[in-house]
């Protein structure tokens, strides 16, 4: 299971820092398991995962829940929109191929912007649901 949450991350985190759209607004391929201290805002994060077994009697499967953030500190909260909307336009576009795996599907879940506390930086919630199965 670990395996396949890892091999599904690493090729979200490829494809989002290849899809010209969305680094063409992030100003660069600043798509972070972990953002570096001086990540220049905005910026998307890989974030929470949580998988869950999707077997059946004849084969093995895993269902994940994917959390992405998007993160913006320009004035009002369009930017984070628009970068969120570039993240889940690449999704929809580009075939992910996890390493040892076979996608079986991949679909956008829901999608959420809000102000955090510090007033200034605009924090965009963005999940997926994917099933795959082993290779």
């Amino acid at each position: 299971m670990v395996v396949a949450t890892l091999a599904l991350r690493r090729s979200l985190h490829d494809v989002l820092n290849q899809y010209a759209p969305l680094v063409a607004v992030l100003g660069g391929a600043k798509v972070y398991d972990e953002p570096p201290r001086s990540a220049a805002f905005p910026y998307v994060t890989l974030g929470e995962a949580q998988t869950n077994d999707w077997s059946t009697g004849s084969s093995a499967g895993h269902e994940h829940a994917l959390t992405l953030h998007v993160w913006s500190r320009q004035g009002g909260q369009s930017e984070a929109h628009v970068v969120a909307g570039e993240v889940i336009a690449a999704l929809e576009i580009v075939p992910l191929d996890p390493e040892g795996q076979t996608l079986v599907n991949l679909r956008f879940a829901t999608a959420d912007i809000r102000r955090e506390a510090d007033g200034r930086t605009w924090h965009g919630v963005v999940r997926f649901r994917a099933v795959t199965e082993p290779a």
